[in-house]
């Protein structure tokens, strides 16, 4: 590995980054045998990549006002992402999202669609997205190959939307939902970070959307970031007590039907057409089912959402290593896959200061 330079350990706290790991100058044999294996048995099939950090909202649980974005120069090319899902495909990973930041906003997306729909080893393909957009990429996405996506809304009431998103247009994100039914992409998932005080009274409207819709509807647990503290600090609510307040107006029966790579828990309101789940990163950790890593914009290889080790993929990727060796990197970041995250209600669990800037 003469291309890939030993990096220490370092941190850059203004933006928030993770601690690059120092790979070793010379890295051991490790196996490869079709699959992606961390040192605690767990198989490793699915990659989130981040094509942006940037994002057209300023969501107050997710991005700070005085987020700095990367350079240009500092994100990878649509063909750098190509080749190297094309490895981590290679390796074993079946299923890739794209995420932000809006990936969205970032032209020419269809291109990478493309590009990754291409890959023989890849099982499925979906996208993460405020929605403010899909309506006008819904139908090129599902040309290009996509075959799911997730649409964030947090709200069902426009005020309550646009104070949360900081001015988002919830319309054009009901349109958007619109769209993707419309262009056949399935299952089209509504995330909901659910908040108390704030959207926690609308659970029950949420779950009714379900009754004549094929729509997913996931509660998720508001998770802790460095700097939104303190709009979290009074607003967590767990998975547990909005299924109550769900099954206020409806019974709830189990299900295992939807199609995706996440940890939620499914339900079905009974004769309705769509599922509703709950995913608990604080109250129910499942860390020991994680089967992800994250590939943030700038090229880095995330090994934990909220663990602050990464792997830097860019440096020797544009200093010209061979697939092989960009490959053993990859396979170097199983053995040091922390077994889980260190989440404590009302502490951040690492230095990460938004969402963004990994993908989610």
């Amino acid at each position: 590995l003469s291309a890939v330079p030993a990096i220490e350990a370092t941190r850059a706290e203004k933006h928030g980054k993770g601690r690059t790991l120092a790979v070793p100058g010379r890295l051991p044999v490790l196996p490869s045998a079709g699959s992606l294996d961390d040192r605690f048995g767990r198989r490793i099939h699915y990659l989130r990549i981040s094509v942006t950090d940037r994002c057209n909202l300023r969501c107050v649980y997710c991005i700070p006002n005085d987020m700095e974005w990367l350079r240009k120069g500092e994100i990878l090319s649509y063909e750098e992402i190509a080749r190297l899902a094309r490895i981590f495909t290679g390796a074993g990973v079946r299923r890739i999202r794209l995420t932000g930041g809006e990936p969205l906003v970032r032209s020419g997306i269809e291109r990478l669609v493309r590009a990754l729909g291409s890959l023989p080893e890849l099982e499925d393909l979906a996208l993460s997205t405020n929605g403010i957009l899909l309506a006008a990429h819904a139908e090129s996405l599902r040309e290009a190959g996509l075959r799911r996506v997730n649409v964030s809304m947090d709200s069902l009431d426009a005020g309550k939307f646009a104070a949360i998103t900081q001015g988002g247009d919830l319309g054009k994100v009901l349109e958007g939902i619109d769209a993707a039914l419309a262009a056949g992409l399935r299952p089209v998932k509504i995330n909901v970070v659910a908040a108390r005080g704030f959207n926690d009274s609308e659970a029950a409207d949420f779950a009714r959307l379900t009754l004549d819709r094929d729509v997913v509807v996931r509660f998720i647990e508001i998770m802790p970031l460095g700097d939104s503290r303190e709009f979290q600090a009074d607003r967590f609510v767990s998975a547990d007590e909005i299924i109550e307040r769900i099954r206020e107006v409806g019974p709830l029966d189990p299900c295992d039907d939807v199609t995706g790579s996440g940890p939620a828990r499914y339900f079905r309101m009974r004769g309705g057409r769509g599922t509703i789940g709950f995913i608990t990163p604080m109250s129910h950790t499942f860390c020991e089912t994680c089967n992800r890593v994250r590939l943030t914009a700038a090229g880095q290889l995330r090994l934990c959402l909220f663990g602050d080790d990464e792997i830097d993929l860019r440096t020797p990727l544009r200093a010209g290593a061979d697939d092989h060796e960009l490959e053993r990197l990859i396979r170097f970041g199983m053995t040091v896959k922390p077994e889980s995250h260190h989440l404590q209600h009302g502490m951040a669990g690492c230095g990460l200061r938004a969402l963004s800037q990994v993908g989610g």
